[in-house]
């Protein structure tokens, strides 16, 4: 029987033999602006069906597994996550295209060698659907008989009847399309019977149940829907097929290989799915039991705990692969869009943890498990590992904090009430910041009605408050009208003397309008000045500065004391030094974008800026950009910063420069007729620098003024759209600072982790696991070197330092976790052997976890057949264990029960089989009395 490694492995072979490229998942970034996440393989490839690319495989063929998200927005499957067999909120789509290159019958032909004589489907249980349209509807096309002909020769080599197994299906189920207009085609779907005899002949086709489910998709894509309602012939026909990963697995491994079908088969009793449950379950000391609602029923009933804890064990392996697969393509939890849906996914997540008592951060704990499993086929995971649970961590902290106090108001308000109000719903997120879908969640659990529709005008009012607060807060200067004209010297002055033009009071704000002055207003994302007026041999901060049409505005707070007339001759003078380093950012931004366009592509463009006197934003059209790309592109940016090119800026025709592809100008903005050009290196005059823009900002005059330039950051803040945070000189430094002191934390733990395992080791008689080398770590080199290139080669030593010492860390506890087995398993021994004469069994041992599995596992090697109830006490906590031998069984002892029964005398609870249940107890003093009630319950004198 195939794992599922080798089932997504086989597949991308198969269709490699086929003359496939075998090409890389796209990220869940999506290219469509109306997607929030890609939610399907072909999205990626339609660029090549509406023929905007060429397709570059020769033949024009491919084939890939998908990384897909559907939560939020159309596509949604959030709410049915762990209620059924299927459901989930990221998967995989397996499929293969064909653009312009095969049709029909080589994407059925291949369908069936690959999932009938390849992978051993039984054909009598395959259905296959064609498109039949309802002429008296006007639906589009003709029945589709080549794809009926195709299938029915199939069934007939296998001696089926094809007027069985192929099903007619309609517009809906059986007729592809992109949107209202595009690409679209008939499809042709494979459904499989689950029933356990296999003989449903058809009837549970497209009926929605999960014992005929569809399993792969088979799109031709040849016409195209116009705006006027009618279909065209496309010039080239294509292949869109999609085949759910998740699905085939379960159908696989869930009847093993297809011998037995007399249980019902689940995405989630999988290898795709175990290695993150056994984690799980050493995380929380529960076990999962592969359970589900009656009839996919969303209200669990107040007795069902295990069936409570197994839809919880699935909702947190489903949310952490969405939350990890989405961090690892740039995409973070935030507070709108898909941002959004994913702080939405982690916080249900982390609420359903609560559940298997898990009360303390736990998702950057199943990174590992899951990188393991999946980093071979989606590298991006254990590039962005750390990130990953960074993220996670810090998320979840906070969001344990919020959900405390929540819980609390909650039942509180529950208790009282009996409902949730709009108006308790509100407070509980205006005040507390508790946010309405969790609230939604917990009275759904508690059968509460809550009250929507009262929330929803409150968050709106609050909406219009918010929106009148900022209306007022801006500073009134923008409501002023001016015909004044101020000229901007600060190119060239740090300091001026001016008429003053115009004086405007009003709500406080004294507004001065000089005829000159060197005090830039917040433009083109830099950021104003600071500085001081002087008048009368009195000096007056300036609380800022703003352009109005053009005039230049600045303002002093009236509570200064300021007296000022028009006619009056005042002193400007901006902070110099503050200047400097905007100058030193903005100069650098330049640099940067150049740097891109020559190493990553020379399609970047920006997309948004800021600069500041302690750092820059870009953020720029692109792909992810990789960490090699980063550091030569700030090697390159340092290069020019050592090489101390001259900074040219002047004004010119805009008629001179406007068809110049060498001067960066954004196209679609307006410009005047003149312009002015900032110049970096080349000779004066000649436009021939390495970087030339169009730009009203301020700069150095030379690039060594910039200083040291380092990156902070690199990430997605939207559908293509990168963001770049860097800074220069002093700050440059203070990033690199920032990284270590940020690691120092982790390396502290690891350390204790490495001497506490070392001690524990020690203790056994097993030998340690020994300190990395270079125990120093080189830190102060990496801040103290003057070139880019050093400190990135001693960040990088430094790194691997770090990396040593958490993997000595890791391998001191795995050696720890095998010694005490190992210990654990001799002393389960020994205690067995003095107790297995009894026919049942209550026994208190000193010990961990570990102790309690290795006699589980002492009493199945022995056969046992009476009945078990064992207590592990480790200092802190009692684990319990029961067990039931065949004996015990037979008279009616079941583990799951007496675990149930018993665990909360000692203030704990558990759950699980029949032949065998664990739980845990925090009350160690109750010990005796749970031993005396075992006893008891097992009929022991």
């Amino acid at each position: 029987m195939m794992t599922a490694a080798q089932i997504r492995q086989s597949f991308l072979d198969f269709f490699q033999e086929k003359q496939h490229a075998i090409v890389p998942s796209a990220s869940l970034m999506p290219q469509s602006p109306g997607l929030l996440f890609t939610n399907a393989g072909m999205n990626q490839f339609v660029p090549y069906f509406l023929g905007v690319w060429t397709p570059p495989w020769n033949p024009a063929r491919a084939a890939d597994t998908q990384k897909c998200i559907r939560a939020g927005g159309k596509h949604n499957d959030l709410e049915d996550v762990g209620y059924d067999t299927y459901h989930h909120t990221f998967f995989e789509m397996l499929g293969n295209w064909s653009f312009g290159d095969y049709f029909k019958t080589e994407a059925i032909d291949w369908a069936w060698e690959l999932i009938v004589e390849r992978w051993g489907f039984p054909a009598n249980r395959l259905y296959a659907t064609v498109y039949a349209p309802d002429k008296s509807k006007g639906d589009p096309g003709e029945f589709d008989q080549e794809a009926w002909d195709c299938w029915a020769k199939h069934f007939r080599s296998k001696g089926l009847n094809p007027d069985i197994h192929i099903v007619d299906g309609n517009v809906k189920d059986n007729f592809w399309m992109m949107g209202e207009t595009g690409p679209c085609g008939p499809c042709s779907e494979l459904h499989v019977d689950l029933t356990p005899e296999g003989a449903t002949q058809g009837s549970l086709v497209n009926q929605s149940s999960d014992q005929c489910i569809e399993i792969w998709n088979l799109v031709f894509i040849q016409y195209n829907a116009e705006s006027d309602g009618t279909f065209r012939n496309l010039p080239a026909r294509h292949i869109d097929t999609g085949m759910g990963f998740e699905r085939v697995a379960s159908m696989i491994q869930g009847t093993n290989g297809f011998t037995d079908f007399s249980k019902r088969i689940s995405n989630y009793a999988t290898d795709v799915f175990a290695p993150l449950f056994t984690k799980l379950e050493q995380l929380s000391g529960r076990t999962y039991a592969d359970i589900y609602p009656q009839g996919g029923a969303k209200t669990i009933g107040d007795n069902e705990q295990q069936l409570r804890e197994a839809i919880a064990f699935r909702v947190i392996a489903d949310h952490i692969r969405t939350l990890s697969f989405s961090i690892a393509d740039g995409i973070l939890p935030g507070n709108n869009g898909r941002n959004y849906v994913l702080r939405r996914i982690l916080r249900r997540a982390v609420r359903y943890g609560r559940q298997l008592g898990l009360m303390k951060p736990f998702l950057a704990e199943l990174v590992d498990t899951l990188v393991e499993q999946m980093s071979p086929v989606f590298p991006e995971l254990a590039a962005r590992s750390q990130s990953i649970k960074d993220t996670l961590h810090r998320e979840e902290t906070s969001f344990n904090e919020t959900l405390d106090r929540g819980l609390d108001l909650f039942d509180a308000e529950a208790a009282a009430q009996g409902k949730i109000s709009g108006d308790f719903a509100f407070k509980l997120y205006d005040t507390f910041g508790f946010p309405i879908d969790l609230t939604a969640l917990l009275a759904e659990e508690r059968k509460l009605a809550i009250d929507t529709d009262r929330f929803e005008q409150l968050m709106e009012e609050q909406r219009e408050r918010a929106r009148a607060a900022r209306k007022s807060q801006i500073v009134r200067a923008l409501d002023l009208k001016t015909d004044a004209v101020t000229e901007f010297v600060g190119a060239e002055q740090d300091e001026c003397e001016s008429p003053v033009l115009e004086i405007h009071e009003q709500d406080g704000i004294v507004t001065v309008i000089p005829a000159r002055t060197p005090f830039y207003a917040e433009m083109g994302g830099q950021v104003a000045d600071h500085g001081t007026i002087r008048i009368g041999g009195e000096t007056y901060p300036i609380s800022g500065v703003q352009q109005i049409g053009q005039a230049r505005a600045h303002l002093v707070d009236a509570a200064t004391g300021i007296s000022i007339s028009p006619g009056d001759t005042v002193t400007l003078t901006i902070d110099a030094d503050r200047r400097r380093s905007i100058e030193a950012h903005h100069s650098a931004t330049h640099l940067l974008h150049k740097a891109l366009q020559e190493i990553v592509s020379m399609d970047i463009a920006q997309q948004g800026s800021f600069v500041s006197d302690e750092r820059l934003r870009f953020d720029l059209n692109s792909a992810a950009i990789t960490k090699d790309q980063l550091r030569a592109v700030e090697e390159r940016v340092n290069a020019w910063i050592d090489a101390d090119l001259p900074i040219a800026c002047r004004e010119m025709p805009y008629a001179d420069i406007k068809n110049n592809k060498d001067i960066c100008q954004f196209f679609g903005d307006k410009y005047g007729d003149i312009v002015r050009v900032v110049q970096m290196g080349g000779e004066e005059g000649a436009l021939n620098g390495i970087s030339m823009e169009l730009c009203g900002g301020t700069h150095a005059r030379r690039t060594s003024a910039i200083g040291f330039f380092k990156i902070k950051s690199e990430g997605a803040i939207a559908s293509g759209v990168r963001r770049i945070e860097a800074a220069t000189g002093p700050h440059g430094y203070g990033i690199v600072q920032e990284y270590i002191a940020a690691k120092m934390p982790d390396f502290a733990t690891n350390l204790e982790k490495l001497a506490e395992a070392n001690g524990k080791l020690a203790d056994l008689g097993v030998e340690t696991v020994p300190m990395p080398p270079n125990a120093e770590h080189p830190a102060e080199q990496a801040v103290a070197a003057r070139d880019i290139a050093t400190v990135n080669a001693r960040l990088a030593d430094f790194d691997t330092y770090f990396e040593a010492m958490k993997q000595a860390a890791l391998d001191a506890e795995k050696r720890l976790k095998k010694a005490q087995a190992a210990a654990a398993a001799s002393q389960a021994d020994a205690l067995l052997n003095d107790l297995l004469a009894a026919d049942n069994i209550v026994t208190l041992a000193e010990g961990g976890n570990e102790l309690l599995t290795e006699l589980f596992n002492g009493l199945k090697k022995r056969q046992y057949a009476g009945a078990a109830f064992l207590i592990v006490d480790d200092g802190s906590t009692l684990y319990l264990g029961a067990y039931c031998g065949e004996r015990a069984l037979a008279e009616g002892t079941q583990a799951g029960k007496l675990i149930q029964t018993l665990a909360p005398i000692a203030g704990g609870k558990g759950g699980g089989k029949p032949d065998m249940a664990r739980g845990s107890a925090s009350a160690r003093t109750a010990a005796n009395e749970l031993i005396a009630a075992a006893r008891k319950a097992l009929h022991i004198s």
